[in-house]
């Protein structure tokens, strides 16, 4: 067959396409080249160490030096005149973790949870509801649940809210006194599951009780409770304000006293063994122990300061009832046979403050306002 002859353009068309396609090769395999090289390139480039932004020591940005001042200058500003007046909740530099510039907020919050109903047991429970159980059973209960949690190794937040536990759930339900006990497991199992990192398992309250109750009574009680609670477990405790009041009656020391801490522990501790307890608002026992506590350790001077005053919202007057409870059970004059809580405090790591004499009166001019 008669065959085409390419014409002069033709063929010179047809180089130069054959000549793109090298140079297209040709910039492939360079490109290819190139991107290998450049990536043994990095990977022989040592790791550097990632630096978080606090350990760098020379920070040449100035612009975020000059934002940090601004930020303090405005957070200052934003305190209240009364929290400078007792420098303790301000001093930013101290410890953030201590969230400074919202304790006074966050505080105000747990004041209006402490006193919502739902939240609170009846004050007078054992009359009104109770026909089995005394405030002298209550008392050896929480006296027995303080040696468990001590076996247990558990937070004293764990027993505070324990204790809340139960007093809520006896001021809905009436039981019999044989199961008590098995109220006061259940309770600190729903208290351990809340607070610890690692709660104990069922059985070990099973144990602890000489396996009077089986799990299967520990479960099913234990789903009482929280019906009672209608699953509102977390609840502010003497233990939540005492941390801060502590702090504030130490404000004046550069170092703090771990005794007067560990005393105001203990005592707090002995209020959750007298039912007459019941009727005070968490916040108002932490104030209260702050105030023996000072008492105790200075009974010279007026424990109550304008300082304490401002932080927990109490006069001295307010604090004259529970302070003269927690007062007697301090020298035995209440719950005497009661004796974990005392004995736990005489531990040298708790500085032995359950040791510590305190003074039989307490003067009614202490009592008086500060100002």
């Amino acid at each position: 067959p008669p065959t085409h002859t390419p014409t002069e353009s033709e063929r010179k068309r047809e180089e130069q396409e054959m000549e793109d396609q090298e140079n297209f090769v040709r910039v492939t395999r360079l490109a290819k080249k190139r991107a290998a090289e450049a990536m043994v390139q990095h990977l022989q480039q040592p790791n550097k160490k990632r630096v978080v932004l606090g350990e760098i020591q020379d920070l040449s940005n100035e612009g975020i030096i000059k934002s940090r001042k601004t930020i303090k200058r405005k957070v200052k500003r934003s305190v209240t005149e009364k929290d400078k007046e007792f420098d303790v909740d301000v001093n930013l530099d101290d410890d953030p973790q201590m969230c400074g510039a919202y304790a006074a907020d966050i505080y105000d919050y747990l004041h209006q949870l402490e006193i919502e109903k739902k939240r609170r047991p009846l004050p007078d429970y054992l009359e009104k509801v109770q026909k089995d159980v005394s405030a002298n059973m209550r008392g050896v209960l929480v006296d027995w649940l303080v040696e468990v949690a001590e076996e247990y190794k558990l937070l004293s937040d764990t027993l505070y809210l324990t204790v809340s536990h139960i007093d809520r759930f006896l001021s809905v339900n009436v039981i019999p006194r044989q199961r008590l006990q098995l109220l006061g497991v259940s309770s600190m199992l729903i208290a351990a599951k809340y607070e610890e990192i690692k709660p104990p398992h069922v059985k070990d309250f099973c144990y602890i009780t000489a396996n009077t109750f089986t799990k299967k009574d520990v479960v099913k009680m234990e789903a009482s409770v929280l019906q009672s609670l209608k699953f509102e477990m977390g609840s502010p405790t003497t233990k939540t304000f005492l941390r801060r009041f502590t702090r504030v009656a130490q404000e004046d020391v550069k170092n703090p006293d771990l005794q007067f801490e560990f005393l105001g522990y203990y005592l707090a501790e002995l209020s959750l063994l007298d039912y007459n307890c019941v009727k005070f608002l968490p916040s108002l026992v932490a104030a209260a122990v702050i105030f023996l506590s000072r008492f105790t350790l200075q009974p010279k001077s007026h424990p109550w300061s304008l300082a304490l005053q401002r932080c927990s919202g109490y006069r001295a007057a307010d604090l004259k009832e529970c302070v003269l409870i927690v007062h007697d059970l301090q020298l035995s004059r209440r719950g005497s046979t009661l004796a974990a809580v005392r004995d736990k405090y005489k531990l040298h790591k708790f500085k032995c403050v359950s040791t510590l004499s305190s003074p039989l009166e307490i003067p009614d001019s202490f009592f008086e306002d500060t100002v």
